[in-house]
């Protein structure tokens, strides 16, 4: 790094410029069956650099990576490169973030352990939940790895952060005379607690047993559906993504600030945060790619819409005096729905979808639902082969939030949202 910002700052070609070190070491265990089969460690460094151009009144910019074995004489040329492609590129002037030091490490416990202790403890969670007859898990692999990025750019900025973080896949496996059913569970956190890991893979390996043995309901029908904290994810994204200060500024938004998501709603009111950090989440971050400094923002208020949020870039050119830099994280305060109320009526719950189909231009919520659970007053039964459509702002008027809260991801919220009325098909 230190030698391509000595190149950089001799340039007199550059307005600007910015590089990002990304250092990642991760230890690794792949399991068949039970059968520890291999242990990878590594260690790796990737470098990136973008310049900024100025030009006829407008920036340019290009990017470029740079790996160990450049020269400087490569480097050099590289840079020149770039610079030839940044005075092709017409954006609107803006700066850069200036000054602004930090070395910061998000919270974790991942980092008091010896790796390999911890990475075979983790392993011995996932398998105190093996214990379904019928059941099993087919593969397992566990990734530790330690992120620190640092980004310093001309104006100053040099920053630091580190990240701690675990990600399980596993491939939960039931199986009878008739069939074999597998599922894909892909679980990811930056704290560990082994009676956590035990529940989560316990509950697919239920579900994949529920799998196989879930039939077609009768269809069509209505009835309300159940989201959980996955799609729920998927929901509010998509309504911030609307909002993102991009979207703005190219005019591909549909919501602007004042409007209300649930006019003339009957159910709870919507209120997201977009954050920095959500406990736990491995996209949680103390700074963006471009250095700005995060700043929590609260989008909605009660199905209104109270600000925008996004990139220093495109911050400026909405003239905003302090962007809240790229959040990836998002709080949703619970709503009021209890389990009694959500048992009061017939329901489906969904459990695997290929996807969330979200439409905002043309007012369109669905999916195709892979397992789901169906409540008819009575009992309960795992149901497949169907999907879901609704018209979304009438899901927006009248949806209930669970008092009930969980985190999942960049996730903190709701555990569950309950749509009424949608066609099943």
């Amino acid at each position: 790094m230190k030698t391509v910002i000595e190149l950089l700052r001799d340039d007199p070609a550059l307005s600007g410029w910015r590089v990002t070190e990304k250092a990642t070491a991760s230890y690794e265990l792949f399991f068949v069956h039970r059968k520890l089969e291999t242990v990878r460690a590594t260690d790796t460094v990737s470098t990136g650099v973008t310049v900024y151009v100025d030009h006829d009144g407008k920036r340019g910019d290009s990017s470029f990576p740079v790996y160990r074995s450049m020269s400087e004489a490569d480097v050099a040329a590289k840079i020149k490169s770039a610079v030839a492609r940044a005075r092709l590129v017409d954006n609107a002037p803006y700066e850069l973030p200036a000054g602004g030091t930090l070395s910061a490490a998000l919270p974790t416990d991942l980092d008091k352990e010896d790796p390999k202790m911890l990475a075979m403890r983790i392993a011995d969670a996932v398998y105190a939940a093996d214990d379904l007859p019928g059941g099993s898990i087919n593969a397992l692999e566990i990734f530790l790895y330690r992120d620190t990025v640092r980004v310093r750019n001309s104006r100053g900025v040099d920053k630091t952060q580190t990240v701690h973080r675990v990600m399980i896949e596993a491939i939960p496996t039931f199986t009878d005379d008739k069939q074999s059913v597998e599922l894909y569970e892909d679980h990811r956190f930056t704290a560990f607690d082994p009676e956590k890991v035990t529940a989560e893979i316990a509950e697919k390996m239920r579900e994949v047993r529920d799998r196989a043995a879930a039939q077609k309901p009768a269809t069509p029908m209505k009835v309300n559906v159940v989201l959980r904290a996955k799609e729920i994810k998927e929901l509010v994204g998509e309504l911030a993504y609307d909002l993102n200060y991009g979207s703005v500024y190219t005019h591909a938004n549909l919501h602007v600030i004042g409007d209300d998501l649930q006019e003339n709603g009957t159910g709870d009111k919507l209120t997201v945060t977009m954050k920095a950090i959500v406990e736990g989440s491995e996209n949680a971050a103390y700074f963006d790619e471009d250095g700005t400094e995060l700043t929590d923002t609260r989008v909605l208020e009660n199905g209104k819409v109270t600000a925008y949020f996004g990139s220093n870039r495109f911050g400026q050119y909405l003239g905003v005096e302090k962007p809240s830099g790229a959040l990836r994280c998002c709080r949703v305060e619970p709503g009021t729905l209890t389990e009694e109320q959500l048992a009061a009526a017939p329901y489906v719950e969904c459990v695997s979808l290929s996807g969330l189909q979200l439409d905002l231009y043309n007012d369109y919520i669905g999916g195709e639902i892979r397992l789901a659970y169906y409540f008819d007053g009575e009992k309960t039964v795992p149901v497949t082969g169907i999907s879901m459509s609704g018209k979304l702002s009438a899901v927006l008027a009248g949806m209930r939030l669970s008092e009930k809260t969980e985190i999942s991801g960049a996730y903190d919220g709701p555990a569950k949202l309950l749509m009424q009325d949608i066609a099943i098909l």
